[in-house]
């Protein structure tokens, strides 16, 4: 009997220890989910994994000797729905296209391309 208490005990410490390992770990980026009349409204936090992928943050300086890419080599329903124009340039990444801002060659919006 007392064997048999002793191995309900063990079980139970096992597994309540088994879902906080595991849980999800959040960082302190953030990526835009939804956006409106070019404004972000709906951000999410990124797990440890998806910050690794995630490329490069927002305030990242590409340089002037980087090679940009040409709007009309950007996929076509991603310029019509975030209404990207000739006074940028563009870098197609990874699945991500960072809009860059010609004159301090940062990244300005990072935006996630559909495959």
């Amino acid at each position: 009997m007392m064997k048999l208490m002793l191995a309900f005990g063990v079980a139970a410490v096992a597994l309540t220890a088994t879902p906080s390992e595991a849980r999800r770990h959040y960082t302190n980026y953030t990526q835009c989910v939804k956006h409106r009349h070019g404004h972000c409204v709906a951000w999410r936090r990124l797990t440890r994994a998806q910050a690794m992928r995630r490329g490069y943050p927002v305030g990242h300086v590409f340089g002037p000797d980087y090679t940009y890419v040409d709007l009309g080599t950007l996929p076509q329903p991603v310029v019509t729905r975030y209404h990207l124009g000739d006074n940028f340039r563009y870098v197609n990444e990874n699945g991500y296209v960072y809009v860059v801002n010609p004159r301090t060659y940062r990244v300005v919006r990072v935006i996630n391309v559909p495959m």
